[in-house]
Parts: C-alpha cells; structure tokens; sequence
C-alpha cells in the first residue's frame, strides 16, 4: 500500500509537471536513449505520438494512486502488452531512471529528496506490477 503523504507529494509534482508535458517527455527521451541507445529501435521515429501517450499514461497513473485496486489490472495489462514491445525487466531500471532525471529537470528546486523518495517509490510498485504481470504464468497479484 502507498502511503496517502507520498501519493500527495507524487500528485502535486506532476500537477506542477503537466504544463511542460512537451518538454518533460522530449526530456525523457533524450535522457532514455542517452542511458540506453539500445532502446532506440524499439519506438517509431517519429516520437510524437509517443510522448503524448506516456505524458497521458503518466497522468492517469498518478491520478489513480488514489485507488490501487482500479489502478493495477490497468497496469498489469500495460505489463503484458510491453513484452510484446519487446520490453525487458532491466529496462524498468533504465525507465525509472530517466523519468527521475526529467522531474528534476522539469521542476527544479522543488523536486527534492522527499520528491524523489516518493517517486521512486511509486515507479517501483507499478514497475514490480508491470514486470509480474508480464511473466508467463501472468498470475501475479495486485501490487500493495
């Protein structure tokens, strides 16, 4: 279960976040490739449509922090779909990486420790989610 304290702290950044979404996810994608050029081949060229979708999948994410219990099936199934992307679990590490590089990017002073505490801690219960639910049994239960 996440704790109401850091789903506030993760809420409030990304509020802070949505009006640069063009640049957090440019940001995001440049800092991506750069950590892992390998991942480069698995996105379309054109990346436009791509940072709309994370911006958006990021977005309804967060905003469901709220309620876990809709929140994860949604998440599992983002998992599975990814494997056939062909995303790999060590990805996850990568992933998480650029995304707290880009919100202390994107806000500055005002993503500090406790920010980054928070969000790693929310990335790492959606990508344990998203990694369990892409094994093959495909059995894994909701995250807590």
């Amino acid at each position: 279960m996440l704790d109401k304290s850091v789903v506030a702290i993760v809420q409030s950044d990304w509020a802070k976040a949505v009006p640069i979404a063009d640049t957090a996810a440019t940001l995001f994608y440049d800092r991506l490739f750069a950590l892992d050029p390998s991942l480069r081949p698995l996105f379309k060229s054109d990346l436009g449509e791509q940072k709309t979708k994370l911006m958006k999948m990021i977005g309804a994410a967060v905003n469901g922090l709220d309620d876990l219990s809709a929140l994860v099936p949604v998440v599992q199934s983002l998992g599975r779909r990814h494997v056939g992307y062909g995303v790999k679990p060590e990805h996850y590490v990568t992933v998480g990486s650029a995304l707290l590089w880009t919100l202390k990017q994107g806000l500055g002073d005002a993503f500090g420790r406790d920010n980054e505490a928070a969000w790693t801690q929310v990335y790492g219960v959606l990508a344990d989610t998203m990694k369990e639910s892409a094994q093959p049994s495909g059995a894994a239960g909701p995250a807590e």
